[in-house]
């Protein structure tokens, strides 16, 4: 895949991409690829990224059933950044159980209010 060429990973090899619902434009979450990862996006026609946390490749959706599929992919003009337009199946991008991960809105008192109710139950969803 050619444009890969022309994208600037970071030192870990890793380029931050951010998602976004194809429908009503609402941001979902922000995560990290790698090549392999961003290749496995474009094979598979859902969102994988590079798990920090754990050293590893994760489909989105690979234990909560809330898949993303993707529907276009688009990289800035630095090539430092990816934007993944995606239909969020089963409601949720965020493993806390909202439908986004920026449910959170900062006040004028500088606290935050939630601004979203939950799409389902985590401790249910990820059972250990």
């Amino acid at each position: 895949m050619k444009f890969i060429e022309e994208l600037k990973f970071d030192s870990q090899g890793l380029i931050p991409t951010i998602v976004q619902d194809y429908e009503d434009g609402q941001i979902l979450m922000l995560a990290y690829m790698n090549a392999e990862s961003l290749e496995k996006t474009i094979a598979t026609g859902k969102t994988c990224f590079w798990r920090r946390s754990q050293g590893r490749l994760w489909t989105k959706g690979e234990k909560s059933g809330h898949f993303q599929e993707v529907k276009e992919i688009f990289f800035d003009c630095d090539g430092d950044t990816l934007l993944v337009k995606v239909k969020q199946l089963g409601g949720a991008a965020c493993h806390t159980g909202y439908r986004s991960c920026f449910f959170r809105k900062v006040n004028e008192k500088g606290e935050y209010d939630i601004v979203e109710e939950k799409v389902f139950d985590p401790s249910k969803v990820y059972k250990k």
